[in-house]
């Protein structure tokens, strides 16, 4: 990002962004965690493996979606689902999936929160495709490999 000012400017603009929004820390690494998955990000799973653990994230959680399985707190799952459900439709929400995720406590604005998560996550995620970013030694005992497709 340092080579693209205009990315690490924006990146940083989201991120604090996000870090303002009504979702716990523990919603918000959900959604980071859950990006990263999605694209495949070995380096961002890692990173905020090590991150969801300094917020007390439950390890239950983190392990969930590095596996790519349901999360057992229903709400958590329900902000997991719509992540991957924006993801998937590139924010074409089917009704019955915000449905879920508003019955599950959260309302409206949430899903705008989220998508600043994405945005978030995918400059990220994208980034360290591109670059290639080699793993940080602090990282190494959360690192991850990515299923077969």
């Amino acid at each position: 990002m340092a080579n693209s000012p205009a990315l690490l400017e924006a990146y940083t603009a989201v991120s604090a962004a996000f870090d303002k929004s009504d979702l716990s820390a523990t919603e918000r690494q959900v959604v980071l965690l859950s990006v990263s998955y999605y694209h495949r990000c070995d380096y961002c799973i890692a990173a905020h493996s090590a991150i969801a653990g300094m917020q007390k994230v439950p390890d239950d959680v983190v392990s969930a979606i590095r596996r790519g399985e349901s999360i057992a707190d229903a709400k958590l799952e329900a902000l997991r689902k719509l992540v991957i459900a924006l993801l998937d439709r590139r924010g074409w929400l089917e009704p019955a999936e915000r449905d879920v995720f508003l019955a599950a406590g959260y309302e409206s604005r949430h899903v705008f929160d989220v998508l600043v998560g994405i945005a978030q996550k995918t400059m990220s995620n994208f980034t360290n495709h591109i670059a290639g970013t080699p793993l940080d030694t602090m990282f190494e005992q959360f690192s991850w490999s990515p299923p077969e497709r």
